[in-house]
């Protein structure tokens, strides 16, 4: 507050000063017309004048006082006065004050002080307190009392070994005497490690809000800045507040935008993140000790943190946090579906059955999305299908049914993913065909899903090459049916796919005549991990081409194989997909024998809403057709109504 009014005083005392230096150029009004005063000068009547600028004040004979204003040229009125004897003097011009004249000399100082402290609250993120122009070095970590933090392990799922591996710590802030006492010291620093999504920032607001202590929240990329030694300023200044709080948890997320390995990249790496690294490590484990401050840090790149990071006495244990199992899905749904009210049909482990691969925060989008689709419906709870719907969305993209196709686009395409359902049913050990549409779903015009029936760790040979022949089975599909000359570019992702999976076969997982030899290797870039062939000869790199080749050929020819013995399951499965765009499990079970498929269990109401969007549409184009019919009959109108009125009447000729 005092600061702004000292601000406003600065700002009204320049003004004025501006003010009161300008010249007075206003005419103004005076007592006297100057034509008058010029008369009576001449008549005698002026007995004094006092010329002060353009301003003539002056006495007459009369005694009465009298003001005018003088042209600039002012040597015609001296000589008036001098011819008619009037007496005259001139007033002295003031200069300006002293402090008028300091303050025009400090005033291009005090405009550049404010734009340097404009530019700097800029860069620091503006504001007062921390983020003021002279804290540089102070700390951006954000302070979460104990009474702020609500999550606790109740609120984490899924996640049950990084829970008790990080249970010890929330007993050692509750009761540090007892470990203590047998000599114990409790980690300096823990690293959680995962993939995005997992829950690694919330296992570190569960420890603290279990342990009911201090939470300092940052970045790893608050530490960085332009300037060379403020990121390590701001790691001591973090660590002497956090020994004020102490016992207190400092959780730093996304540790690798600072803790990259020291001279990794040309010319040694960027002088301040690795400053800032210093100061990090001394802080952790050098001469002071920082007794009953944790630091939680998180990362999904720990092959690229510095080693001198993870040695015992600073990161000295690392907590995964993998992505769920079936089981940990499971219960992860529980606690997000606890929030949503959710009908009695919703079957969590089911749901948990058809997301393989999904993180927490995966799961969590999964139940908000069934949650929006059900208040699009105005339903009042959110049921199976809105969650169904929701994983189809999620997995497969969104459904762009405003995309128009022509039917023989929709026949291509209905036989390309037949194609691929048709291969991935037949090839052992390949994961079940799940669903199957024709519907454009992202950026792809017709997708075929598969879902494995359990969580898998590692894939076997088989399993490998079966999904190259799927891969395959949608372009071979078009070329059984079209011919070689009509295949269109729609396999270019499959080939892609199949193309990526027989190289890592010979290249990397040693699945290939080539022998159990990596000849491939992952080399940490500025782009991140890319994968590099090791140092082969040139007749190495030719064999490992060839066995690639080999690879997709004997693929290719299998899935050729399959399709053209199971033509008719070919023909059934592109009309299938014709009349009801999309069709699961069951109905790929009646097209493998051989069948018709049986219709969806929502097909009458998907056929409902599908003819009266067909309606709707017909109903809009036709109104369209109407209006733009009507309009032209109206400018026709128009046009005869102006041709009649420009024609010569009888009477004009």
């Amino acid at each position: 507050m005092a600061r702004n009014l000292l601000l406003w005083a600065v700002i009204a005392a320049v003004v004025l000063a501006l003010l009161s230096s300008l010249p007075d150029t206003a005419g103004g009004s005076s007592d006297l017309p100057y034509s008058d005063f010029i008369t009576e000068v001449e008549r005698g009547q002026v007995k004094s004048v006092q010329i002060d600028g353009r301003e003539v004040r002056g006495e007459l004979n009369s005694g009465d006082r009298f003001t005018t204003v003088s042209p600039a040229n002012q040597d015609s009125l001296v000589e008036m006065l001098e011819s008619n004897n009037v007496r005259f003097s001139i007033v002295k011009p003031e200069g300006p004050s002293f402090w008028s004249q300091l303050l025009f000399a400090l005033l291009p100082i005090i405009i550049i002080l404010a734009i340097f402290m404009f530019f700097m609250r800029q860069m620091q993120g503006g504001g007062g307190g921390k983020g003021g122009p002279m804290s540089f070095g102070k700390s951006k970590a954000r302070l979460l009392s104990e009474d702020q933090i609500k999550t606790t392990f109740k609120d984490v799922a899924g996640v049950e070994e990084a829970k008790e591996d990080v249970q010890e710590l929330v007993d050692f802030l509750r009761d540090p005497g007892k470990y203590q006492r047998l000599g114990g010291k409790i980690p300096r620093g823990v690293l959680m490690v995962g993939p995005p999504g997992t829950g690694k920032t919330l296992i570190a607001k569960a420890i603290a809000g279990e342990a009911k202590v201090p939470f300092f929240s940052i970045s790893g990329s608050d530490f960085v800045e332009m300037f060379v030694g403020v990121g390590a300023s701001r790691v001591r200044d973090m660590f002497e507040t956090a020994k004020k709080q102490a016992p207190c948890i400092i959780f730093i997320d996304e540790i690798d935008a600072v803790g990259r390995s020291r001279g990794a990249g040309i010319g040694g790496g960027n002088d301040e993140r690795e400053q800032t690294l210093n100061q990090l490590l001394v802080e952790m484990d050098g001469f002071e000790v920082n007794d009953g401050v944790i630091v939680i840090a998180a990362t999904n790149r720990p092959d690229v943190l510095d080693p001198a990071l993870l040695r015992p006495g600073r990161f000295d244990r690392q907590v995964t946090v993998s992505l769920p199992d079936i089981r940990g899905r499971e219960q992860i749904l529980k606690v997000h579906m606890g929030k949503v009210p959710i009908a009695d049909d919703v079957d969590p482990f089911i749901i948990a059955r058809g997301t393989p691969g999904f993180s927490g925060a995966d799961l969590a989008n999964l139940v908000n999305e069934a949650a929006l689709f059900a208040a699009r419906s105005n339903r009042r709870v959110v049921t199976m299908n809105e969650f169904d719907r929701a994983k189809d969305k999620i997995m497969m993209g969104a459904e762009r049914r405003s995309m128009a196709m022509s039917e023989k686009d929709k026949e291509m395409t209905a036989y390309h993913e037949a194609g691929h359902a048709i291969v991935g049913r037949l090839m052992p050990e390949h994961d079940p065909v799940y669903k199957v549409t024709i519907i454009p779903r992202g950026r792809a015009l017709g997708v075929t899903m598969y879902l494995p029936e359990e969580d898998k760790v590692s894939y076997s040979k088989r399993y490998i090459v079966g999904r190259i022949a799927s891969a395959f089975g949608g372009r071979l599909a078009e070329e059984i049916i079209y011919g070689e000359d009509s295949v269109s570019t729609g396999a270019q992702n499959d080939i892609q796919q199949a193309t990526g999976m027989a190289r890592s076969m010979v290249t990397k997982w040693g699945l290939s005549k080539m022998g159990p030899i990596q000849y491939e290797e992952e080399q940490q870039g500025y782009l991140g991990n890319q994968s590099q062939m090791a140092h082969i000869s040139q007749q190495t790199a030719r064999e490992i081409d060839e066995t690639v080749r080999e690879i997709i050929d004997q693929a290719y020819d299998v899935a050729k194989k399959i399709l053209e013995d199971h033509r008719l399951q070919l023909d059934l499965m592109k009309d299938a997909l014709m009349e009801y765009e999309t069709i699961g499990g069951d109905q790929i079970d009646d097209i493998m024998e051989g069948k018709q498929a049986r219709p969806p269990k929502d097909w009458e109401e998907t056929k409902a809403k599908k003819e009266q969007a067909e309606a709707d549409a017909k109903a809009k184009a036709e109104q369209a057709k109407a209006d733009k019919a009507s309009a032209k009959a109206h400018e026709e109108k128009h046009a005869e109504r102006d041709q009649a009125d420009e024609a010569p009447t009888d009477k004009q000729e």
